[in-house]
């Protein structure tokens, strides 16, 4: 699907200069002008040429660059006992990316153990359409290391909702594989509606997949917040997948300062510094704030469409700082 849908953007591409040509063309016949084609012709040929070589370089290049984007929270509920605390944040592998290049996602785990963290956040979509995908990166991912361990919650992707022809039973069937997948064979803790205490300082909040109202699409929403905040209190991080659920349910809502997202990827492209999420999401990169509680969305690392432009994989590092009131 997604090289058809290249396919038939170059054919666009290629058509609007003959398009307009043969609307000029033809209201010259009207008055008695002549409209030559060269130069519509010449301007198909270099639309042509930029798109193919654009296409090129997000497939080949631009989809395993990656950035290692270091930023630090700063809050009054971080306590002092917390104060350095390193949190490496990711999200989107969608393992099915790194198929035809395996050694791309081993730069990607060796780049998060470098950094030393006290914890690792996975905010969903381990895969694209299906469990199988992950299990040729067991190994690797096996090899992911912090202090006190890599949490993760489900993204869209990971409830199977694109695969049409599953039935109920078989998709949920799919959806247990992922999850058991992520427990058992890579040793993540997986918070699915729940919470977790991390220390006696922090609490760490995972909701399923679930979307908001007002952004983005409607994907799927397994989420229920209430149910796993029941029993928290003090400093906590919530990890939800799609960030349009922080604005339904989160911000001026519930007292939690930090969240942590996906699902956006940036759009894979940024056109001088815009992203194409951006023509969706209100909330679709980077820090986003609401009075005291602020939200960060990952760009991702891996691709539903193979290719990115101007947009690396993202490796967030987040340092916790204590602040005075």
């Amino acid at each position: 699907m997604t090289i058809l849908a290249v396919l038939v953007l170059g054919i666009i591409l290629a058509l609007l200069p003959h398009i307009i040509w043969l609307i000029s063309w033809l209201i010259g016949l009207c008055f008695g002008g002549r409209v030559p084609y060269a130069p519509f012709g010449w301007t198909t040929i270099g639309i042509e040429v930029v798109f193919i070589s654009l296409m090129a370089y997000g497939i080949w290049i631009g989809r395993f660059r990656m950035v290692v984007n270091e930023q630090v929270f700063q809050s009054a509920q971080v306590s002092e006992q917390l104060d350095g605390y390193k949190i490496v944040h990711i999200s989107d592998l969608h393992l099915s990316t790194f198929d035809d290049r395996p050694a791309a996602l081993q730069r990607v785990v060796n780049n998060i153990n470098a950094q030393r963290p006290d914890l690792i956040c996975f905010t969903g979509d381990l895969v694209t359409s299906g469990a199988e995908e992950a299990m040729p990166y067991t190994a690797m991912l096996q090899q992911l290391r912090a202090k006190d361990g890599v949490y993760s919650v489900l993204g869209n992707h990971d409830f199977l909702i694109y695969r049409r022809h599953y039935s109920d039973e078989e998709r949920q069937r799919e959806v247990e594989r992922v999850a058991q997948y992520e427990r058992d064979s890579l040793g993540w803790h997986l918070l699915r509606n729940s919470h977790c205490r991390i220390n006696e300082a922090l609490t760490l909040i995972g909701v399923d997949n679930r979307s908001g109202d007002g952004q983005g699409f409607h994907t799927i929403n397994a989420g229920d917040l209430p149910q796993a905040m029941e029993g928290t209190e003090g400093f906590r991080i919530l990890l939800t997948h799609d960030p349009s659920h922080w604005r339904a349910e989160v911000a001026d809502k519930e007292p939690i300062v930090l969240t942590l997202s996906g699902h956006t990827h940036a759009g894979q492209v940024k056109v001088f510094g815009w992203p194409l999420s951006a023509t969706m999401f209100r909330d679709n990169i980077g820090w986003v704030k609401a009075g005291q509680q602020s939200l960060y969305i990952n760009q991702g690392i891996g691709c539903t469409l193979p290719m990115r432009i101007n947009c690396p994989q993202e490796i967030t590092v987040i340092t916790l700082k204590h602040k005075d009131e």
